[in-house]
């Protein structure tokens, strides 16, 4: 759960967060307009793209390039022998409502597994937890047909406190639930061990740092060694 460390950043994380993008040498283009053409060829001989799309905190907002959780994965994914190449949808300040408008976009580009990452900016701006549901299950839904021989996985994600006990609670409930509905596998809350860390995130409270990146992608990879195919 977020604590009142993270709190402080709320503010600042919302107005900022928005349209910027961490780097990657595995990047998609920004999903911005009709004319973005796809960024990534069909996945080489022998092996499979998996897509990581999500907020800033999936992009690496503040990061150098390269360091966000999904291209930390990258050379574990090799060692461990999956033939994956990781892809990096991650679009800062995006909610599960603008996740749904460029879900077109994203199903341009050929993966044998995803993993969303979504909600967080809903949870910080309080969005209604019945519309974050809405999307969220549009979402997952939309993708199992379009992909319906791909791994599709949900990240965790938790709401900040000062919205009360209610809110906190269904926003937890609606990720387990969504999973379950469409055959998803859910991974643990992605901050895990990090959320409300001073020493482990960026002056913004929110964001982590290189060493909470570091342990965010190395949970990750606890959950998801066991399940990808």
């Amino acid at each position: 759960m977020f604590s009142v460390v993270v709190l402080a950043g709320v503010v600042l994380t919302a107005a900022c967060g928005k349209d910027q993008q961490g780097s990657s040498a595995a990047h998609l283009p920004a999903a911005r307009g009709d004319s973005v053409a796809p960024a990534v060829a069909a996945s080489k001989a022998g092996r499979r793209n998996i897509v990581f799309a999500g907020t800033s905190l999936t992009a690496g907002l503040g990061l150098p390039p390269d360091s966000a959780y999904p291209q930390l994965l990258q050379p574990v994914l090799d060692s461990a022998g999956l033939n994956y190449d990781v892809i990096n949808a991650g679009v800062s300040g995006e909610t599960s409502a603008d996740l749904v408008g460029r879900l077109d976009w994203l199903l341009q580009q050929p993966f044998d597994a995803i993993v969303v990452e979504t909600g967080a900016n809903d949870g910080l701006r309080g969005i209604d937890v019945a519309e974050a549901r809405k999307n969220i299950d549009a979402a997952l839904g939309r993708l199992r047909q379009a992909r319906p021989g791909a791994q599709l996985f949900v990240v965790q994600m938790e709401a900040p406190p000062n919205l009360g006990p209610a809110y906190t609670r269904a926003f937890h409930s609606m990720f387990g639930e969504l999973a379950a509905k469409h055959g998803a596998t859910l991974l643990p809350f992605l901050l895990e061990g990090v959320a409300g860390k001073r020493e482990l995130n960026q002056g913004d409270g929110i964001h982590p740092n290189m060493r909470g990146e570091r342990i965010v992608a190395s949970h990750l990879w606890a959950a998801l060694k066991g399940s990808l195919k």
